[in-house]
């Protein structure tokens, strides 16, 4: 029997190691087709590939320098990183030799304008090359630089490449000596977080500890005294009360990162720092980091987060604000937050699975990330409310334009976010069609076969391909919302309550070529209330099927849809199969509806509206507005 203990190291498996079909196939075909090219396009529109190209003048400020003193331009480099990402992923899954030959030119271009020291920044470089490194706060260097290292990485693994991997080396290698306590050293992080779990990525791919030990320095800096931001201020001549949000919690900088307890400030900030933690947490053995981020997570999951996983309810910080305030139709809930929230869930697993990361985890992906995804992978959301009076639509680009390749690089490389690997335990944290070619660290190799239609139906068979037989631990994850689960072996039923550990059943034996396993998770419509302090969603009640929220739309329903009522015991549900949605499952429920047409002209009466029989359906929130444009709502009126 194999070894399970709590200071285990999973680590999760390379993209080219997992073939993707089913549901998440459709998306990343999607992504293929349209997204990839997409992302270049737009990108090349707004002047990105000149801002680069050194045999051309520098375009200088293309974007308006912002009330906190820079501009979106100066993320450009994020940009075009997480674009590069994307079209490794996609490469992989269907060759492209036109959008192939493009990253090449762009990757060029970094390698021409590579500093020999090995600087490498568009707008240090061509536009205000004498503010190099004066202003970490908020001019994103270092973010900047995490995305082209995390592009590096997907680029080298997808393709074979190291072109922008050696170039992205080079960097890390001359932050090693640019940042430290040195004499001469800066002794400081980024304002927006990024490089943490960059350098991670690096490292794994890489082996080099150089670069495990650069992110940890970053991260045990921050919201250290004598606090760094305000001595680089001074050192400036820059205003120490003039300056974004006023306040070192936008960036989570306000404390030493082990003695946070509350989430706050920007969300995407505060994603990104977190999945870093974890990530060190995890190569460091780091219980005290562990600690912090165990605190973290409960104060996220119980008091800040919708129901979607969609994370910061304001437009103004993009970020957090006070306890149960999660208003529906304000929501901001950006799609990059969730993605980040998938990111920190999943780096959350290294240390073991645990059912609490990786509900949450698939919580955030199907229903707080993917809406910002159209089907046909050209149109995307920013933010993502939870109600629509029919004015919110996905729009073709952006200023900030950081979503549309945020999900597109999460989509195309979901499939190692779905299995992950430890000494001697495979562990599946997701479930989807999939083929995952996997090596243990004690050097075995499993070919992992995943037949299902998941989410849509709660089948799952696993059957293993194998060269020998071995002893190892697979670990599949229960759900908690998955009542009546059942699993067998090679046609014998396994004892559930005898083999779950932190809500995985693990299956500790010898394996062979050929055994099957399989699950049965039950998809029962369930309702969903909010606590009492959600003042929002007082009186009203959600619906969920599996990891899915579901939603009401004008095209369905019709107009008015806060009129419907949905009974308190749930009626029998009819599914229907949307061709039009990715075949999706849409659910026809038995509501009361409010009639509005005949209230008359009063706005206020005594009597309340008379109420009438009808049939309401509610389809998967990830994809609403992929069809007629109108009014949207997941959160609808309970009745008794």
């Amino acid at each position: 029997m194999t070894k399970a203990s709590n200071d285990r190291q999973f680590r999760p498996v390379a993209v080219p190691d997992v073939d993707l079909g089913g549901f998440w196939g459709k998306w990343q075909d999607a992504v293929c087709n349209s997204t990839a090219e997409t992302l270049l396009d737009r990108c090349v529109e707004a002047g990105m590939l000149k801002a680069i190209d050194v045999n051309q003048p520098s375009p200088g400020v293309v974007i308006p320098i912002q009330p906190w003193g820079g501009t979106t331009q100066m993320f450009w480099d994020s940009d075009l990183g997480k674009s590069i990402e994307t079209i490794a992923y996609s490469l992989y899954r269907r060759p492209n030799p036109k959008l192939e030959a493009r990253a090449d030119e762009i990757i060029d271009m970094y390698e021409r304008m590579q500093d020999k020291d090995g600087y490498l920044n568009a707008w240090f470089q061509r536009v205000e090359p004498s503010r190099r490194w004066t202003n970490l706060r908020d001019h994103h260097e270092l973010y900047c630089a995490g995305h082209l290292m995390e592009a590096a990485v997907a680029y080298y693994q997808a393709t074979g490449k190291r072109k922008l991997l050696d170039i992205m080396c080079r960097y890390a290698d001359y932050m090693i000596k640019v940042f430290g306590h040195g004499q001469g050293q800066i002794p400081g992080y980024c304002g927006h977080e990024e490089i943490e779990l960059a350098l991670v990525k690096l490292a794994r791919v890489t082996g080099e500890k150089k670069y495990l030990d650069l992110s940890k320095f970053f991260i045990d800096e921050r919201g250290t005294e004598p606090h760094f931001f305000t001595a680089e201020a001074v050192r400036d001549g820059r205003s120490l009360s003039d300056y974004h949000q006023k306040t070192y919690e936008y960036g989570q900088a306000h404390q030493p990162v082990r003695e946070q307890k509350k989430v706050v400030g920007h969300a995407v900030r505060a994603m990104y720092l977190y999945s870093g933690m974890a990530d060190i947490a995890t190569e460091y053995r780091d219980d005290s980091l562990t600690a912090a981020l165990e605190t973290l997570w409960d104060d996220l999951t119980t008091k800040q987060m919708y129901i979607t996983g969609g994370i910061g309810p304001a437009a103004s910080n993009e970020g957090f604000t006070d306890y149960y305030d999660l208003p529906n139709a304000t929501a901001y809930a950006e799609t990059c937050a969730s993605v980040g929230l998938v990111f920190w869930a999943s780096r959350m697993l290294g240390r073991g699975p645990d059912r609490r990361y990786a509900d949450i985890m698939e919580q955030a992906l199907y229903n707080g990330a993917l809406p910002g995804l159209s089907t046909d992978g050209k149109t995307f959301f920013y933010d993502n409310p939870l109600e629509s009076a029919g004015k919110h639509h996905r729009w073709k680009w952006h200023h900030c334009p950081c979503c549309p390749p945020n999900i597109a690089r999460l989509v195309t490389s979901i499939g190692s976010y779905m299995y992950a690997v430890a000494d001697d335990e495979i562990a599946v944290h997701l479930y989807g069609e999939s083929t995952a070619r996997l090596k243990l660290a004690n050097g075995t190799q499993v070919e992992l076969e995943q037949t299902t239609n998941y989410p849509w139906d709660g089948a799952v068979a696993f059957s293993t391909r194998m060269k020998n037989p071995a002893v190892f631990a697979l670990s599949l994850r229960i759900p908690d919302w998955a009542e009546g689960a059942s699993l067998s072996v090679n046609g014998t039923m396994l004892d559930l309550g005898a083999n779950i550990r932190d809500g995985y059943a693990r299956i500790d034996r010898q394996w062979a070529d050929g055994d099957r396993v399989a699950l049965h998770l039950p998809l029962s419509l369930r309702p969903q209330y909010a606590n009492p302090k959600v003042r929002q969603d007082a009186g009203r009640v959600a619906l969920m099927r599996g990891p899915l929220v579901y939603c009401v739309e004008t095209t369905d329903n019709g107009e008015d849809l806060n009129a419907i009522v949905l009974p308190r015991a749930l009626p029998a549900a009819e599914t229907v199969v949307l061709k039009d949605l990715n075949d999706a499952v849409a659910v026809d429920l038995k509501v009361e509806r409010e009639e509005t047409s005949n209230w008359g002209t009063p706005l206020y009466r005594q009597a309340p509206a008379e109420r009438r029989v009808a049939t309401a359906r509610f389809v998967p929130y990830h994809l609403w507005d992929n069809r007629a444009p109108g009014e949207m709502l997941v959160w609808v009126q309970s009745g008794k």
